[in-house]
Order: C-alpha cells, then structure tokens, then sequence
C-alpha cells in the first residue's frame, strides 16, 4: 500500500467520516440501530425479550393486536415429553441469548425493520398439571394470534404444536417444513396420543395438516419403526445421512417443490442439531446437523408463503454452555427473516 491510497482510506474511514457508512442498504440497518451520538443499547442491558423484540402486553381474551405483523410467543409447557423434560424453560432460556439479529447477511435483511415484531410473553396457562388443557390453551392462543399475526411460537416440548397447527389449520389443511430429528408421527405411548413424539399424525387425523405438502428433513435414530405414518400417507422424509448424499441446494429444493406455494409451517426441533452442538434438549440423537447445515436449509426456503412455525425443545439445564439456547434463538431468528420474506397479500 503506498501513502496515496493510505491518504484515500483516511480521508474516506478516518477523521469526521470516521462512523459514516456508504453503502445504503448497510446505513439503512445503522439507522434502526444508532442513535445519532452512534450508540447502541448493550446487548447485555435491559429486559430480556425474544430476539430483543419490543416487549408488548395484550389482554388474551380481548387482544389488542393493532400494529403487530409478527407474534413473538413462549408456550412454557413440557407435560407430552416421553424423555428428558425440561424444555418448559426453553422461551426464557432463549430470551436471555443476546447478540442475535437484528441483520441476516445471507438473506440481506433487517426482518424487525420490514415487520412490526412483538413478543407477547407466554400463552396463559390454566393448569401447568394438566396436558389436555394445556393443548386447549395453546390452540385458543393461536387462534388469537392467527390470522391477525404470522405467529411465531418458542416452545416447549412438540406437543405443543398440535394445537398450533389446528388453529393455523382449521380453515383449510396447511404445508409444514419440518426439520428434526424424529418424524414425531408415532400412535399412542402409555395410552396417551398427545404426547410429543406424535403431533402431526394426530394433526393430519385431524384433517389441518396436509401429508402431501410436508417434508421431513434430518431424520435419524433408532425409531424408524414407529413412523410408517410418514410414509403411508405421503409425506416427504429425508434422513439425516441422506443430507450429505443429496446435498443441501437438493434438499432445499425438494423441500420447496413439496410445500408449493401453499400456506406453510415450518417447525424447528432443536434436536435436529447434532448433540455436539445442541445438548440441551430432551431426545437428543448422534449423527444430526451442523448450525451451519440447518440454517442452510432455513434461509433457502426464502420466498415460501410462512403462515406461521415454531421452536421446540430447547432444555437448557442438560447443556452448561447455553449454546443450544443460542442456536435456538438463531434458527427462530432465521425463521423470522423468512416471514419478512414472505410476500404479502
């Protein structure tokens, strides 16, 4: 480098240019970010919220959701798990992750600056004792939320996203990218058919879940022989060590022939992860995906019409280095871009 284009940087970098930043797609993101003195609240500082969205109380049984595009929500319960439980702590767990967001430089967007994002704190439970009427409050949640919002739920064990989907569903029978390590499609354990490792059989019995339009994508274990569901009624199953083989741009787009352009959910189990990277969660299995591999896979499917999706299954007293909360606030993140990405009607 010689001394005229060090005198360039400088005068360009340095001096009262110093915080100045030129391109504008990145001066529009500072905008939302700086004050005008060029600070920024510290990540450390304040309530925690999920993804640091504003924090807006509603009353649930008369709501007032004027101005709210996306609906940030815990669903603090765990009573379905067949395991390890504990994911109940899952929401306040990820909102204490700090530094995600608010800009995806692959997607190249600020979501919370395209979409007016709120968390709305925890579905108000009547019983934290009794699993049915736990699943009842979930689904009168949503059907608060939608379709006023595209909600967004943290979870929570995936029980909870049986009554999600029958109130996401109930007008018609939507798509799902499901992204775990197990099909979640099994009958009854103990007499019990709401449990955990079978919501979206009993969402497609109930007529809200469209086997045709949903894939399944790192699937692994030693369970295969309790998810026949899956493939009698036509869903998509890819497995984990068909990822490798396939390769990722494949699987995206398989994933996005199945959906269409269809309403589609899109559940994330945290489990999906490989336990190297995510431990703390209630079924963990060997043999799952990098956070690079999954967020792959989220961020190509932008574009898809998101109608809503969850979060599930972080247990964060069963990993001492809060990475699996981290990398659950990061996939709900990249589950919010693509809702920003979604086109409107």
């Amino acid at each position: 480098m010689n001394e005229q284009k060090l005198r360039t940087i400088r005068q360009r970098f340095d001096g009262e240019n110093a915080r100045k930043i030129y391109d504008p797609r990145f001066a529009a993101v500072a905008s939302h970010i700086f004050d005008d003195a060029g600070t920024r609240v510290a990540p450390f500082a304040g309530l925690p919220t999920l993804l640091d969205a504003p924090y807006r109380s509603i009353d649930w049984r008369a709501p007032d959701l004027a101005g709210v595009d996306v609906a940030l929500v815990g669903v603090p319960m765990d009573l379905g798990v067949t395991n390890r439980n504990g994911s109940r702590f899952g929401p306040r767990a990820i909102r204490a992750m700090e530094r995600v967001g608010p800009y995806n430089h692959a997607l190249k967007l600020m979501p919370s600056a395209d979409r007016s994002v709120f968390d709305l704190g925890d579905v108000p439970f009547r019983s934290r004792f009794d699993l049915s009427t736990c699943h009842e409050d979930i689904e009168r949640g949503a059907q608060v939320l939608f379709p006023a919002t595209v909600p967004l739920f943290v979870g929570g064990d995936h029980s909870v996203s049986l009554p999600i989907l029958r109130a996401i569903g109930a007008a018609a029978p939507v798509g799902m990218v499901h992204i775990d390590a197990h099909c979640d499609t099994a009958g009854p354990f103990d007499g019990e058919k709401f449990h955990h490792g079978g919501p979206f059989r009993q969402a497609v019995l109930d007529g809200v879940l469209d086997p045709e339009r949903t894939i399944q994508i790192g699937i692994r274990g030693s369970s295969e022989y309790i998810w026949e569901f899956s493939h009698e009624t036509g869903m998509t199953v890819i497995h984990a060590e068909e990822i490798d083989q396939l390769g990722i741009p494949a699987v995206i787009e398989k994933a996005r022939a199945v959906v269409g352009d269809g309403p589609t959910y899109v559940s994330f189990d945290i489990d999906s992860l490989d336990p190297s990277i995510a431990p703390g969660t209630g079924t963990p299995e060997v043999g799952g995906l990098t956070s690079r591999e999954a967020m792959a896979l989220l961020r190509g499917l932008a574009g898809i019409n998101i109608v809503a999706g969850d979060l599930v299954e972080v247990a964060p007293q069963y990993d001492a280095t809060t990475n699996t909360a981290h990398a659950g606030a990061q996939m709900l993140f990249e589950i919010l871009s693509l809702v920003a990405l979604t086109p409107r009607e």
